[in-house]
């Protein structure tokens, strides 16, 4: 069953914000989720996959997110934009409203798919990153590395900076896709594979 029609998104439409767990969207609708460090691109990164400038809202303030907010794609699935993390230095509690919101959604949503973990490209991954990591393999949540901001760095260094990524997250570089949202690049692998995993998954 293909979601992603001939791999192209041809519609798509904001569905709410969810401000705690017991709000969270639990219908069998396949759902591939964002998540990042505040101010990496996740809101540009959800409009250029849908084709759509205005799905998601952007800021040039980091931490500007703090919802999870579902967005309906071709009718049939979501894309899932969470809170950015690492907004609040040293504030235990934003840290715990994250926890308590994010805890509930990545344990109780079922049909969870896919967990784009998105880091800019220039920046090695920080201890935040790393931990997103270990968490979402200790649940052992499907997951890939996409490297934001690919046209802030030359051609020629593209290739190492993706090394510099797989290296800190001690993953494969396979296991890492470039993407710009500026620059149109990397689209298409991108829904490429979400449609794999979703047809793997439903096997």
């Amino acid at each position: 069953m293909c979601y992603i029609i001939g791999m192209k998104i041809i519609n798509s439409k904001f569905i709410k914000s969810v401000a705690n767990g017991e709000q969270i969207i639990s219908d069998n609708l396949p759902m591939i989720a964002f998540v990042g460090r505040s101010n990496v691109g996740k809101s540009s990164l959800l409009n250029f996959l849908a084709n759509n400038k205005n799905l998601a809202r952007t800021s040039s303030t980091p931490g500007r997110t703090r919802l999870i907010n579902y967005f309906m794609i071709n009718n049939n699935m979501y894309f899932v934009d969470l809170p950015g993390y690492g907004f609040a230095k040293g504030s235990k509690i934003e840290s715990n409203k994250w926890d308590d919101l994010m805890d509930p959604f990545f344990t109780n949503t079922r049909s969870l798919k896919l967990v784009c973990l998105l880091s800019d490209i220039r920046i090695e991954p920080t201890e935040l990153d790393k931990s997103m990591v270990t968490y979402l393999t200790y649940y052992q949540i499907p997951f890939v590395i996409v490297a934001t901001k690919c046209d802030k760095v030359p051609k020629t260094k593209l290739k190492l900076q993706l090394q510099m990524l797989a290296n800190g997250y001690g993953v494969g570089i396979a296991n890492i896709f470039a993407a710009s949202s500026n620059n149109k690049f990397g689209k298409e692998q991108l829904l490429s594979y979400f449609d794999k995993m979703i047809e793997n998954n439903d096997k």
